[in-house]
């Protein structure tokens, strides 16, 4: 078992049940700016990874912490599971709670797979590049998925699909944050047409250190590109201070000042899931309370011994203060 993991807060979905359907790490791409690291299985294959019926059962058993959404998402590219159609109608015969399916979109272009997410409340594809060449640098896609191709599904999907649409695209410093290259991805979101458009950038640690965040503020100028007008996401919300997400945080981190972790470490050691354990970690980052280390063996997480104001923090201090009287 292991498939269902949260709640978990969600920038988009407030409280999240998270159904994980592929092996970890099992995508169609290879994003430079992944929280989870380098996809270890590259493919297009779909077939039933996991057992329909046990992930069912586990999912019937954990919907009496009533989330907002039950969400598939998890490690990997959800629509490479081959009866993703069938989970979704089994969820909505077990209960009302609406479901949501967060892809990448990669293979939207596949008519099957589109017809298999209609029955979803919500879908959350994202597209991270305007043209082929930013495609290919910041998704580095699997070689059967060409730049138009993937496109030309996102645009499909949108002319069948009657449920909340929601588009994400993912900004890069020195990549797509660039206006004209930002300006290319409006072009192709105006041709989509989602219901909405959310901007984000890295806020967790990355595949790759060279991925850079983009300023709030930028984001937001970005933003008035796009049609329909976009919304930056990268803004915490209060679900994130619930009782239940604080206790498990306060336990990453006090595991944290015990020894330096990875990610995986984590996720073994308190016993959740790997993508629990970075929702966790990026808003430990967030509020300063640990850092990221780089080493041969990989990247690790450490608790500071001096918590760091983040830099926000310093600015709305500075604001507050008066002078002399």
């Amino acid at each position: 078992m292991g498939y269902v993991f949260g709640p978990v807060p969600s920038r988009r979905l407030g409280r999240s049940l998270g159904v994980d359907l592929v092996p970890f790490k099992t995508c169609t791409y290879d994003c430079i700016y992944c929280q989870l690291g380098r996809t270890t299985h590259k493919t297009v294959e779909r077939r039933e990874w996991v057992p329909l019926d046990e992930v069912v059962a586990e999912l019937q058993e954990r919907l009496a912490s009533r989330p907002d959404y039950v969400t598939l998402s998890g490690s990997g590219e959800p629509t490479l599971y081959s009866r993703v159609g069938d989970l979704i109608g089994r969820i909505r015969a077990l209960t009302d709670i609406p479901v949501a399916v967060l892809t990448n979109g990669s293979l939207l272009w596949q008519e099957d797979v589109r017809r298999q997410l209609l029955d979803a409340h919500v879908v959350m594809p994202s597209l991270d590049a305007g043209d082929s060449n930013m495609f290919n640098a910041v998704n580095r896609p699997h070689a059967d998925i060409a730049f138009e191709q993937m496109l030309e599904g996102l645009i499909a999907f949108r002319d069948e699909y009657r449920g909340q649409y929601w588009l994400e695209v993912f900004l890069l410093g020195g990549h797509t944050a660039i206006p004209a290259d930002a300006r290319k991805i409006a072009d192709c979101v105006s041709r989509i047409k989602p219901d909405r458009v959310q901007l984000n950038t890295v806020t967790r640690p990355p595949a790759e250190d060279s991925t850079v965040a983009v300023p709030h503020r930028h984001l937001r100028e970005l933003a008035a590109l796009f049609c329909p007008a976009a919304e930056v996401i990268t803004d915490f919300r209060g679900v994130h201070v619930e009782e239940g997400f604080v206790a498990t945080r306060q336990a990453v981190l006090q595991l944290l000042q015990r020894r330096p972790c990875s990610a995986d470490d984590i996720a073994q050691g308190l016993g959740i899931h790997r993508s629990e354990a970075a929702k966790h970690v990026q808003e430990l980052l967030a509020q300063g309370l640990v850092e990221r280390v780089s080493s041969p063996q990989g990247t690790y997480l450490r608790a500071l011994q001096r918590p760091r104001v983040p830099s926000s923090h310093r600015r709305n201090e500075h604001a507050g203060k008066k002078g002399p009287r």
